[in-house]
C-alpha cells in the first residue's frame, strides 16, 4: 500500500475505536469522481468511514438505517456531507459516477457512497 492510501486509511479510521484497515481504493476513486461533478475543490465533511463490527452494532441500535452487513466494516464506505452542496445533488453526483452503492439520507443531510455493487436508494 502507498504512503498515500496509508494515510488516507488513517483517516478513515473507525475513530470510536481507533482502528484502522486498508480502506479500498475504489472507494476513494467514486469520490473523487463525485466532487469533481459537483465542480468544486471544497472537501467532503466525512461523517463515517471505516466501522468495526462493535461500533456498526452500536449504531444500528440507535438507528434502523444501518445495515447489519455495512460496507463501512468492509473500509469500503463513507457517509458524506458537503457545505456549498445539497445532500441531492451529492446524490445525483455520486450515483452518475455508477461506481458503487449510494444512498441519500435527507433526514440527516447526508450521502452514503460504497464501492460495492452498483444501486441507489433514498431514506
Amino acid at each position: 500500500m502507498t504512503e498515500a492510501l496509508e494515510e488516507l486509511s488513517f483517516f478513515m479510521r473507525d475513530w470510536r475505536q481507533n482502528a484502522i484497515i486498508d480502506f479500498d481504493p475504489q472507494a476513494f476513486d467514486v469520490m473523487a469522481a463525485t466532487q469533481q461533478l459537483l465542480e468544486t475543490s471544497e472537501p467532503f465533511n466525512v461523517l463515517s468511514g471505516y466501522r468495526t463490527a462493535s461500533t456498526n452494532a452500536m449504531l444500528r441500535r440507535r438507528s434502523r438505517g444501518v445495515a447489519r452487513n455495512s460496507y463501512h466494516m468492509r473500509g469500503m464506505a463513507a457517509d458524506l456531507r458537503m457545505q456549498s452542496r445539497s445532500a441531492n445533488q451529492v446524490y445525483h453526483a455520486a450515483a452518475s459516477v455508477n461506481g458503487g452503492g449510494v444512498g441519500r439520507y435527507g433526514r440527516s443531510g447526508f450521502v452514503h457512497v460504497d464501492s460495492g455493487p452498483v444501486r441507489t436508494w433514498r431514506r
